[in-house]
């Protein structure tokens, strides 16, 4: 019989590695209408934050700005999964704050985008309709494989909490269940 003991300290290792293997994150955002918008952004993470610095011109931006909000997707890569229905994952739900472009927090963050993508991020810089968003975490789930989905909860994120611990229903547990 296999072992079923989670062991949560390496899943919540897992779990905080896998945005680190990227360099731009998948954002939803909503519009003032209500339609979903599906992008993604370069990005740099600073204490538990995830910071992008976007243009007006994308919708994105616009959305942020007008509900404070955007959800931040991480997925495992379609060629490194080992089944493609059960890719590793990452999602926060995330207030979106606008960082004032005068204040020093502005001028620490982007330096920070400097060391990661070089000297490019000074040519954006100087573009006015670009503005630096800081995506901070309410919540998540990381799902590592089948009937492996964790809430992410915390003030540091760093709390999991198993979705499910009975895993995923067939036809032959569900009509057992139902008769009960």
């Amino acid at each position: 019989m296999k072992d079923k003991t989670i062991d949560m300290n390496e899943v919540l290792e897992n779990c905080q590695q896998l945005p680190e293997r990227f360099n731009s994150l998948l954002m939803a955002t909503v519009s003032p209408t209500g339609f979903p918008e599906a992008s993604y952004a370069a990005y740099v993470k600073y204490e538990g934050s995830f910071y992008v610095y976007v243009s007006e011109l994308a919708a994105h931006t616009r959305n942020m700005a007008h509900s404070g909000l955007a959800g931040v997707l991480f997925i495992e890569d379609e060629d490194k999964a080992v089944n493609l229905f059960a890719r590793q994952r990452v999602t926060y739900q995330c207030t979106a704050l606008e960082v004032a472009r005068d204040s020093q927090a502005f001028e620490e963050i982007m330096s920070l985008f400097e060391a990661k993508f070089g000297e490019f991020i000074n040519f954006l810089k100087q573009l006015q309709d670009f503005h630096l968003f800081r995506l901070t975490p309410q919540k998540g789930n990381f799902v590592q494989g089948f009937a492996r989905a964790f809430t992410i909860e915390g003030d540091a994120m760093d709390q999991l909490r198993p979705i499910n611990d009975r895993g995923h229903k067939t036809a032959s547990n569900r009509s057992s269940s139902q008769s009960n």
